[in-house]
């Protein structure tokens, strides 16, 4: 596999996962100032494309979602499965 394709599959999992920790933060704003909130469903669905990592690590920061039993378990579940995969992709394209 090219350069180009790694480079590709990086990219792809470093911007949803800086996404992910930005919406989590972004929720949590909207949680303090009563606001329309970010659905759990658009949470889960960023998680599950691959953005686990940044999710976890934004509940983690800005502590939010952490008392959510699906959340403080699931997230990091799902995150070490993405890092697996995230591997296996590398590996199988280098």
């Amino acid at each position: 596999m090219e350069l180009n394709d790694m480079t590709l599959v990086i990219a792809y999992y470093l911007i949803l996962n800086v996404y992910g920790f930005y919406i989590m933060g972004a929720d949590k704003k909207k949680a303090k100032r009563g606001e329309w909130r970010i659905k759990e469903n658009t949470l889960w669905l960023v998680a599950f494309i691959g953005g686990a990592a940044g999710l976890t690590i934004g509940m983690n920061t800005y502590r939010h979602k952490t008392k959510h039993r699906t959340f403080a378990a699931g997230l990091p579940a799902l995150m070490v499965v993405h890092l697996i995969l995230f591997v296996y992709f590398l590996y199988k394209l280098s």
